[in-house]
């Protein structure tokens, strides 16, 4: 444990974390130097070089603070973000004395790819102060006719009260995809409106093994995690996990008690951790000598004995490299920081927030009373010991202060939700975080998610009613892919066509990408049915469906007899056919669901765009020749850049792609 640094100390009055210094960009500020861009008075563009930088908005809470960002780079952002600048600077042509921000959209009509729907919001505003339009539609057409001259609209039309239909340009469309296939696809990364966040996630308790319950906290943190990862956000995986509570004494006791020279027996003496854990506490429960024992133990461990405070980090370390091996099947990366590296902020923290007039006396515990709630907020129990609640507000306090994170991403299943909101509120009753109608980060959210059900629509449970175990679950899905990868390979004769290495690495990345995929393709709030049936079909919306998907591609752009690298630096995309377009349109809107995904928080928004992806690439596939047909170097470099996102998107998903199946 680190202690309190004097910084650190000076600042135990818990004063709130200074303004986060954002991406934001608005429509309300100074307008972005573009370069070549200029109002035009025609629906039907001319081309030139135009980019915009961009925003991002949280629509579910708050967002950003109004601090303006030097221009992105030409080309920066999702083509959501740049549609919203060009957008942005005709409405400040059309409307100067309005201060609005632009509200575009995927357009859902055969009469444009992107829909800009201010115009009516525009019309109630203005309408009877002598404004020279006469309805919405008028001004829907001055903010198609005052768009800027870039190169990436074709067209606009205006339907109905104002709605404005813009065409993207099918060269602009074509020349992204290329300049990503040359440039890399963390090319077409979403610029968000935030720096660094904390997101915490898994966080198992020591000496209990991570059951299926873990599951869903762990993969989802993971995605989310590595969605922002991706946006250039700096992400700070942290693994809060349970290393410090009573139960502590009642192991250590144990131990003592059956292995006097356990320290000479080391991890042996301890054996199989959960089996340790039980027979401790039946003995705990049933022997109150035994029981009184336990809790002077934790009072000497808290108190610092080195005895004690060994036999602690001994047990701390079986657990946790246990742990590691399931961290390691997942391909999950996270830096722990227990309850117990935050246990010497906690009295600080409690300080700051009574002298502040928050904690209250209640029947002999310290309490904060938070509006809303029937019951209080307890922070230090009745014996004087600290919870969650103290554990909790003191990492929240060290992340605004000594972290400064800007967002902090808590992921738990939704029985936690009023523990939460109760804590957030405590947070903002001390002002370490502002009103959320204030629309400004720092900002704290919960990321709650359903339960793991089995085929009896009850929790998902070993035949035995034991929670199953999460390592036991990815074994099981590698020994079932691996055996119907073999069978399948055997009936079409290609079995002698793969190596017991390749055997092997293809079951487990098909079998973990399932248990994943199965997982993150749901709304997180929904309970889901585990089915390893369902999950490793080879049908419908499945990761293994995709990964037959991804290799399908690989295995044209193997059998062409053209070099693709060539082809991405001198070949040239063209959308002649409605199906080319269609795919090359649904491939550059990849950085505005990840940018999505983001805000909401939601990992099944790029589940789904990864499956419409592979139905899309299928019907191109279907209608247009590519190997052997006059547009093979452009269809290949279609086929070629659908492959890299999907990739990408399988990356951001924690699942690892295969070439051949």
């Amino acid at each position: 444990m680190r202690a309190l640094t004097a910084a650190a100390a000076a600042a135990t009055a818990v004063a709130a974390p200074t303004s986060a210094r954002l991406l934001l960009v608005s429509a309300r500020r100074a307008a972005p130097r573009f370069g070549y861009c200029r109002a035009s008075s025609s629906a039907r563009l001319p081309r030139s070089s135009c980019y915009a930088s961009t925003t991002m908005g949280d629509e579910t809470s708050t967002s950003a603070s109004a601090q303006v960002q030097e221009p992105a780079a030409p080309g920066a952002g999702s083509v959501k973000q740049q549609v919203s600048n060009l957008v942005a600077l005709s409405l400040r042509t059309t409307v100067p004395e309005v201060d609005v921000e632009p509200t575009v959209e995927v357009c859902t009509t055969k009469f444009g790819d992107y829909q800009c729907n201010n115009a009516m919001g525009l019309w109630s505003k203005v309408k009877g102060s002598g404004t020279s339009f006469k309805n919405p539609n008028a001004i829907g057409q001055a903010i198609g006719k005052n768009l800027p001259a870039c190169d990436v609209i074709e067209s606009t039309s205006v339907a109905g009260p104002g709605f404005v239909n813009i065409v993207l340009s099918n060269s602009w469309v074509a020349k992204r995809i290329q300049d990503m296939l040359v440039n890399g696809i963390k090319t077409w990364a979403p610029i968000l409106p935030v720096k660094r966040l904390v997101v915490d996630f898994s966080s198992p308790n020591i000496a209990k093994e991570m059951h299926v319950g873990h599951l869903r906290s762990t993969i989802i943190g993971d995605t989310l995690a590595r969605m922002f990862e991706f946006s250039n956000v700096d992400v700070l995986r942290r693994n809060h996990v349970g290393d410090w509570g009573t139960q502590f004494g009642m192991l250590i006791e144990f131990l003592f008690e059956k292995f006097p020279e356990w320290e000479e027996l080391g991890s042996q003496a301890i054996g199989d951790l959960q089996l340790f854990y039980k027979a401790s506490k039946e003995k705990f429960d049933n022997d109150a000598e035994f029981k009184d024992r336990a809790q002077q133990a934790v009072v000497r461990l808290q108190g610092g004995e080195e005895k004690y405070r060994s036999a602690w980090k001994k047990i701390c370390e079986i657990s946790r490299n246990e742990f590691d091996q399931v961290y390691k099947l997942l391909d999950v990366q996270l830096e722990e920081k227990g309850e117990s590296f935050y246990n010497p902020y906690i009295p600080q923290v409690l300080e700051g927030l009574s002298n502040q007039g928050f904690i209250k006396e209640s029947d002999g515990a310290r309490v904060i009373f938070i509006e809303g709630h029937k019951i209080p907020l307890i922070v230090v129990k009745r014996d004087g010991g600290f919870n969650y609640a103290s554990t909790d507000l003191a990492a929240l306090w060290y992340r605004l202060n000594v972290e400064k994170a800007e967002w902090i991403i808590y992921v738990t299943d939704v029985g936690q939700q009023q523990h939460f909101d109760m804590f957030f509120k405590a947070a903002r009753m001390a002002g370490w975080l502002p009103d959320p109608n204030e629309k400004k980060f720092p900002k704290t959210s919960h990321v709650g998610f359903g339960l793991v059900l089995g085929a009896d629509g009850k929790r998902f449970r070993t035949r035995s009613t034991e929670v199953v175990r999460l390592g036991d679950l990815l074994d099981e899905a590698k020994a079932r892919s691996k055996s119907e990868l073999k069978q399948r390979l055997t009936d079409n004769g290609k079995i002698v066509d793969w190596t017991d290495e390749e055997l092997e690495k293809t079951s487990k990345a098909v079998g973990y990408g399932a248990v994943k995929y199965a997982d993150l393709k749901n709304n997180r709030l929904t309970n889901y049915t585990f089915s390893f049936d369902q999950m490793l079909s080879d049908k419908g919306n499945t990761a293994v469906y995709l990964q037959y998907a991804h290799a399908r591609i690989c295995s044209i752009i193997r059998k062409s007899n053209m070099d693709v690298e060539e082809l991405k630096m001198n070949g040239n995309i063209s959308l002649g056919h409605p199906d080319e377009r269609v795919l090359g349109l649904y491939l550059i809107r990849f950085a505005e669901v990840v940018e999505d995904a983001c805000t909401h928080l939601l990992p099944n928004v790029l589940c789904e765009y990864l499956y419409n992806l592979s139905e899309m690439f299928t019907r191109f596939y279907t209608n247009c020749q590519v190997v052997g047909s006059p547009e093979e170097p452009s269809r290949l470099l279609l086929c070629e850049a659908t492959a890299v996102v999907m990739r990408q998107c399988f990356h951001l998903l924690g699942i690892t792609p295969v070439y051949k199946l």
